[in-house]
């Protein structure tokens, strides 16, 4: 397979890939990097052509390749050749991925949302580490969860940071952001069970009752739920702490809440 080939940091494509890792140009352009060919081929067969494809050399021949760079030229975007110097720019890695390409970001409407659709959904309201995000939109993935609504200013799920840590599921979990009063006004209408996390709650994660479809509502990684927040839940649980750790990780705090609600 052969694209257009580039060897200068100072192409103008490069340079607009590179500055992706900075939020207000991907708020500005809507646009995101995905890194790998695994992920690449995860947008191409979820829906989502990639607007550029930069590859290296050594993945040329690959078949997986040449089925993302149709799907990219089908699409009216651009197949770039690169060198093993520009990949590691574009992606501030030593040892980069041979494959990187960039996609459209997608953010569903509040209300056109379905929450009979699937038994569990997750809210997270301003979560800030990318990590956690990326880990918890694969969490929701894995279990089958309708999508994962960012309530409040949250960390970009976008992020180069957040992508990797979703190992691809970026492109098959819906994402959803709301302010907290637009949220609260819509969970006034659903039409499962709302549950949230809380230290202070008497009742164990394991005897709650979640009615399907759930919705799980996570706090930060600092706070957890404020007040106003945890009052939107139908009932508040607490996962048990049983050594000298006083809190669990967000991601695996939320997954823990997941698997309980579609046990």
């Amino acid at each position: 397979m052969t694209g257009r080939a580039v060897t200068s940091l100072s192409n103008p494509t490069v340079k607009a890939v590179r500055a992706l890792h900075l939020r207000k140009e991907r708020d500005e352009t809507g646009l995101f990097v995905a890194e790998g060919l695994k992920n690449v081929i995860e947008g191409v067969d979820t829906g989502h052509a990639p607007t550029i494809l930069l590859y290296g050399r050594d993945a040329a021949d690959h078949p997986l390749l040449r089925k993302a760079a149709q799907a990219t030229a089908a699409a009216g975007g651009e197949v770039i050749e690169v060198t093993q110097d520009i990949l590691a720019k574009v992606s501030r890695r030593d040892n980069p991925q041979a494959v990187v390409g960039v996609f459209q970001q997608v953010f569903r409407p509040l209300d056109t949302l379905e929450p009979l659709a699937a038994p569990c959904w997750v809210a997270l309201h301003r979560v800030r580490d990318p990590g956690n995000l990326g880990t918890i939109v694969r969490t929701a993935d894995a279990a089958g969860c309708g999508g994962v609504i960012l309530v409040g200013e949250c960390c970009d799920p976008y992020s180069v940071e957040a992508v990797r840590a979703t190992m691809g599921s970026i492109f098959a979990v819906p994402l959803t952001r709301a302010s907290e009063s637009e949220f609260a006004a819509w969970r006034e209408a659903w039409p499962g069970s709302v549950v949230g996390t809380l230290l202070s709650a008497p009742i164990d994660h394991r005897s709650a009752d979640y009615r399907k479809p759930a919705l799980i509502l996570m706090g930060n990684e600092q706070q957890g739920l404020p007040p106003e927040m945890a009052a939107l839940c139908d009932v508040n649980v607490k996962i048990p702490m049983r050594g000298r750790a006083d809190s669990l990780n967000l991601s695996v705090a939320t997954g823990i809440m997941i698997y309980a609600a579609t046990a």
